[in-house]
């Protein structure tokens, strides 16, 4: 009884896709009239590609943003290496710029398909994919339905659910075991993720690990870190790293708590989304401090208070001049981002109190060096002075922080192991 309610629930949502079709057009140009669409390639939104379809045997990747493209870049690097074409999905613009840059030869990226049944239709007929791959949380229930009414396997890697979001969907039983019980496999970051995916009806679930701790250090263009650090002059430098609306304040608070005390201090602020530069800059100038916006071309001065990285790619130039990051989408109820990249180039961390998206991570981090946490403004800005009062604890405490989490890693190798069936079934398909 309970499958066939949610089997017709998720039958209701594909009519209301169709329904819905003729008035996306509108929706999609506001979006794009906010930053958050590519005006040029709207139509792959529709599911019609942009580009021709390799041949030979293809895969479908799809993550949602910055954070699931960047965990899943060297997953896509290995499929390739097996000889598999990728056709690489994400939704938004940054992700989009990210996967322009990182993207192996032999992986291709598209706009992901919106979820309804033309447009799902359309992506799948050109790229004809052997299996898909979704990172973390994305199930989409047409995009279920159709892969596994055409017999293409879905695998959920990385896959993560917290615990509030499992609530939401235990209210929704017979819908979530629709939904989760058409994976052909459920790779889960952590114990707790797969219990939770078993409990709303998953049939395959194992424990790879997460991806995000064998992401390697971001890249660098060393002829811009030698220019950075040539105009920096051996200033003080802190970096508030993948900010969010209302960090940037912060951060620019912080920056006027400490000017006096820390002669040249410089604050590098790197927001999440570069496209809120030009707002970024008006809220921060209009508290009196002087700016450099990266994304402008702007000549960072003696006199600069703050520079504006509004660029994308770059946050490992940043890392490698900085001693010390805040990340950002920890002071506001965000959920935190990962801290892993800073790690990896002896940068050491600060957080906020929000950072339910990588428990696992900064519970790793907080029993090592408790003082990697700031209750508020106040408190990140006596971190930020105390570590850049002595860089050589700085440095200590960095390598501490990353020898906690060298144990964690290894999900690369356990998710191909566990995807090398379907990857031999792709291979001779």
């Amino acid at each position: 009884m309970a499958d066939r309610l949610g089997n017709a629930v998720l039958a209701a949502y594909r009519l209301v896709g169709r329904a819905v079709t003729p008035i996306l057009p509108l929706a999609l140009s506001r979006r794009a009239a906010r930053g958050k669409e590519d005006p040029g390639r709207i139509s792959e939104r529709y599911g019609t590609a942009s580009i021709e379809r390799p041949a030979g045997r293809l895969v479908w990747v799809h993550a949602a943003s910055v954070g699931e493209t960047n965990a899943v870049l060297p997953l896509i690097r290995r499929l390739v290496e097996a000889g598999l074409a990728v056709v690489f999905t994400s939704v938004t613009v940054t992700s989009a710029g990210i996967a322009a840059t990182r993207l192996p030869a032999g992986a291709h990226h598209q706009f992901a398909p919106i979820d309804v049944p033309s447009a799902i239709g359309r992506f799948i007929e050109h790229w004809r994919p052997e299996m898909a791959l979704f990172v973390e949380s994305e199930l989409w229930p047409t995009t279920l339905s159709t892969l596994q009414n055409r017999g293409i396997p879905l695998v959920l890697v990385n896959a993560r659910l917290s615990e509030r979001s499992f609530r939401g969907w235990q209210r929704f039983g017979s819908v979530a075991h629709a939904l989760v019980g058409r994976l052909a496999l459920c790779l889960a970051q952590s114990p707790q993720d797969a219990e939770r995916y078993r409990a709303l009806g998953a049939r395959d679930v194992r424990i790879t690990g997460n991806l995000k701790f064998d992401v390697p250090a971001p890249e660098v263009d060393p002829a811009a870190l030698a220019a950075f650090e040539r105009t920096t002059d051996n200033r003080p430098i802190w970096v508030a790293a993948s900010t969010h609306p209302g960090e940037e304040s912060i951060a620019a608070g912080v920056h006027r708590t400490l000017a006096s005390r820390i002669p040249g201090l410089l604050t590098v602020i790197v927001p999440r989304h570069p496209e809120r530069g030009a707002a970024i800059r008006s809220e921060i100038v209009a508290g009196g401090l002087s700016v450099a916006q990266r994304s402008l071309g702007e000549l960072l001065l003696p006199v600069t208070d703050v520079y504006l990285a509004d660029t994308l790619g770059e946050l490992g130039l940043f890392y490698r001049a900085a001693p010390v990051a805040f990340l950002g989408g920890s002071m506001v109820e965000h959920g935190g981002q990962n801290p892993i990249e800073p790690l990896r180039l002896s940068c050491t961390v600060l957080h906020g109190p929000h950072v339910h998206n990588f428990s696992d991570i900064y519970a790793a981090i907080d029993a090592v060096v408790p003082q990697a946490f700031a209750a508020d403004a106040g408190d990140l800005a006596e971190r930020v002075a105390e570590l850049l009062g002595d860089r050589e604890a700085a440095r200590r405490q960095a390598e501490a922080l990353a020898d906690a989490l060298k144990p964690l890693s290894g999900a690369l190798n356990e998710t191909m192991t566990a995807l090398d069936p379907f990857i031999r079934k792709a291979q001779r398909a």
